[in-house]
């Protein structure tokens, strides 16, 4: 591991509590310079885009750089990057301008594994238009998707697939390029869910194979927006509902109103300091991403092995929801006797944020039966071994 956890969590005003967070899947903690960015792009000078002032130049440069930003994160043409309020609010605009070209007959394939912001947005299209909704789901014994079961629900007639890139609840991340290529052989577009997958991994959204990807940057040490990530060509041929003298261009016909320049601005500060995670030398700011994201990778796994091995010791009295060969450092409990919501008051005494609810994945609760609430434990870059210690020690007390 090349991070220097020491000096990553100076960053972070919030640690000074003595907190030990991990709530991560919800929203990870922000580190000083993306609030210095956002303070410094709100004090401007600051005005609505244009090119003649310094405050116009100011705004016009912090879409140009939130663009190049989130190009560089996703690997992705930089007019191939819309912002949103959320992923939720994105996905929702999306499905309506889809739904569109939709009618009675055609049919879209939806996951049991997924984020309900991934899922209800699709139902309610489809009810809209007329079309019929098909599940993957979900094998209870590995909580991964029935592939076979996916292979049955494509159609000459599927026009869209829209499944997670990992799970906020289970960590469960798909086999996505496996499911988008067989989609697109049965001529259906693939929307990916990729908000818990991108706080994790290096995004590649071409090699997904993902024709629309969206993210949430403070899922990633950001702030509160949404990203959606899509082929410039591609979003060329989607016609919104838009204000007339708004623009016509790519991808800012997808953008309504006045853009928040200071989330922006702290959005690419939140890029630039997940490429400096790691001090290796790179040539570009994607390079540094690949190496700075495969170090937060190791890092990860490392203390999920040591908190997995802590809840093995605890025997039946917790129950590890989360089975998959290949998933995030989240993970899914239940207390055998216990409301989640107990070991969640009984950890945050001991300065430990673990929080315990169904967190918007209805489709996975229901499919797999789990008791609402559930306690989840998600790490982050700036989660330490003696974190991982403290969250077990609270964890057994309770027990």
């Amino acid at each position: 591991m090349a991070i220097d956890l020491t000096a990553l969590r100076a960053h972070f005003p919030s640690l000074a509590t003595g907190l030990a967070f991990f709530d991560g899947p919800g929203g990870t903690q922000t580190p000083r310079p993306v609030a210095d960015a956002i303070a410094a792009t709100l004090t401007g000078p600051l005005s609505n885009r244009g090119t003649v002032s310094p405050s116009e130049l100011n705004a016009e440069r912090a879409v140009a750089d939130f663009r190049a930003a989130c190009a560089d994160l996703l690997n992705v043409p930089a007019r191939g990057v819309v912002h949103g309020r959320s992923a939720t609010q994105l996905t929702y605009d999306f499905s309506r301008h889809l739904a569109r070209t939709w009618s009675a007959g055609d049919e879209i394939v939806l996951s049991r594994l997924d984020h309900d912001a991934n899922v209800r947005p699709w139902v309610q299209a489809a009810e809209r238009a007329g079309a019929t909704v098909r599940w993957i789901e979900i094998v209870p014994e590995t909580t991964e998707l029935d592939l076979d079961a996916y292979e049955r629900a494509l159609t000459s007639r599927t026009r869209l697939v829209a499944v997670t890139a990992a799970s906020n609840v289970l960590g469960t991340k798909p086999p996505v390029r496996r499911i988008a290529d067989r989609a697109h052989e049965a001529g259906a577009l693939v929307y990916v869910d990729g908000v818990h997958y991108a706080a994790h991994h290096l995004v590649d959204v071409p090699a997904l194979g993902a024709d629309m990807f969206v993210c949430s940057p403070y899922k990633f040490l950001g702030p509160h927006c949404g990203v959606l990530a899509a082929a410039p060509e591609f979003l060329e041929t989607l016609r919104p509902d838009k204000l007339l003298p708004s623009p016509d261009t790519v991808p800012e016909r997808f953008e309504f109103g006045t853009l928040p320049y200071e989330v922006l601005a702290g959005t690419t500060a939140a890029v630039d300091f997940l490429a400096a995670l790691d001090p290796g030398s790179g040539a570009s700011r994607r390079e540094r991403l690949t190496r700075s994201l495969e170090s937060v990778h190791e890092h990860e796994l490392t203390l999920r092995a040591r908190l997995e091995q802590g809840l093995a010791s605890l025997g039946d009295a917790v129950t590890v929801h989360s089975k998959a060969a290949d998933r995030t450092p989240t993970l899914l409990l239940s207390v055998e006797g216990r409301d989640a919501r107990e070991a969640q008051a009984h950890l945050a005494e001991r300065a430990v944020v673990a929080p315990a609810g169904s967190f918007y994945a209805h489709e996975p609760f229901a499919a797999l039966k789990l008791e609402d609430p559930a306690l989840r434990a998600g790490l982050a870059p700036y989660n330490t071994t003696d974190d991982v210690d403290r969250f077990l020690d609270g964890l057994a007390d309770f027990v």
